[in-house]
């Protein structure tokens, strides 16, 4: 069984691997010694890179800078991508990115120069998730987190000799989220291979990629696709999150204070208080339901109830962060469960894993206490 192989021209080869299969290693290391590049190309970004030769893990440290930073949906995706691999049937024993490291590690073997041609990790997932609509997120982690019922299994051989039934996946990535699907698909197609074309001129080139993108990164290098700074610049901004979603978070506090403002102003007492138990009771329900979905401990569910009718009023603070700091400290994890975090092969473990759920925790609370401010403020438009 062989890897497949695309040659661009005789100084040009795409090499596509099957992320975390032992056959893609063996491939990988391979085609170094037959075919004798000057350079080779990796689907890599250097946190990706740092990563995996340097074998960090999850720690205490990093999982509270998570929380603190809001960065818990980008990290819960990355590990449901990274799930999705493995509930494929392709994982094989070996760390995801392992032929991508046997790459590296050969190529330093034979002296070669090694090229990270991959678009930074939380770069891509930040594009990713600003683009996607609210619809498309649920969707997404619905589509991730769903158990696959059926019995049929996709065989490696199967996969490496059909470089098509990998991109027919990521295919279907974009049916459930158009906008992830541009990002994760198309833009990483575009940047890989203007850096690709950066590299030419250095000599003999084999680029390593995951088969699924080896016709997106073959179509534009065939169109004679040259590196283009600036559009690299481009592709590597991180857009502002959305206007509208920034200014109705600033706007519902504004308009919330200002009418029980005019109440006071008025001396209408009663619906001060209607109104105030609308606030707190849709804050209450929205954020401590989501912190239960999440499995959250009963103090981190009361934390997220009692902080989100707060939070909801000050758009720089959030509840999930309080919520997943409370399960971080009653559930604290072990060891072993920030190592296996990112190593999980299905999304449904997460609520077994310490780390994963204090993540869960934090994210669904954030979007539990979202939803219950906005549900409030349409029940206290509706009274006015």
């Amino acid at each position: 069984m062989s890897a497949p192989i695309i040659d661009i021209d005789e100084n040009l080869r795409l090499l596509g691997t099957a992320h975390v299969a032992t056959a893609s290693v063996e491939a990988v290391k391979s085609n170094i010694e037959e075919w004798n590049p000057d350079i080779v190309a990796v689907e890599l970004c250097k946190s990706r890179h740092d990563a995996l030769t340097q074998d960090r893990r999850l720690d205490k440290e990093g999982l509270l800078k998570v929380i603190k930073e809001g960065k818990a949906p980008m990290v819960l995706l990355q590990s449901l991508l990274a799930a999705e691999q493995r509930k494929l049937g392709i994982d094989e024993g070996q760390q995801p990115g392992a032929e991508l490291l046997a790459a590296v590690e050969a190529a330093k073997e034979f002296g070669l120069e090694v090229a990270l041609i991959d678009r930074d990790i939380q770069t891509t997932l930040r594009r990713a998730w600003n683009k996607m609509r609210l619809k498309e997120k649920f969707g997404l982690l619905w589509a991730l987190m769903a158990e696959d019922d059926s019995d049929e299994e996709l065989q490696l051989e199967e996969m490496l000799a059909d470089k098509d039934l990998l991109t027919s996946l990521m295919e279907e990535l974009r049916e459930v989220s158009p906008g992830a699907g541009e990002v994760l698909i198309d833009e990483r197609d575009e940047y890989i291979a203007r850096k690709i074309s950066e590299v030419r001129s250095k000599g003999k080139v084999l680029a390593v990629l995951g088969a699924g993108h080896l016709d997106g990164v073959s179509k534009f290098l065939n169109k004679g696709i040259q590196s283009d700074d600036e559009r690299i610049a481009d592709l590597s901004v991180v857009p502002k999150g959305g206007r509208l979603l920034k200014t109705i978070s600033y706007a519902i506090p504004v308009a919330l204070l200002g009418l029980l403002g005019w109440f006071a102003y008025n001396g209408d007492l009663a619906s001060i208080k209607e109104n105030g138990i609308y606030w707190f009771a849709g804050n209450f329900i929205g954020a401590a339901l989501f912190c239960m979905i999440a499995g959250g401990h009963p103090i981190s569910v009361t934390v997220a109830a009692l902080a989100s009718p707060i939070t909801s009023l000050n758009p720089a603070l959030a509840a999930g962060w309080f919520a997943g700091y409370a399960q971080m400290k009653v559930k604290e994890p072990t060891g072993e469960d920030l190592t296996e975090f990112l190593k999980l092969d299905s999304a449904k473990l997460f609520w077994t894993n310490r780390a994963g759920r204090i993540l869960l925790v934090t994210a669904l609370t954030n979007l539990g206490s979202m939803a219950g401010a906005w549900i409030s403020m349409a029940l206290i438009a509706s009274g006015l």
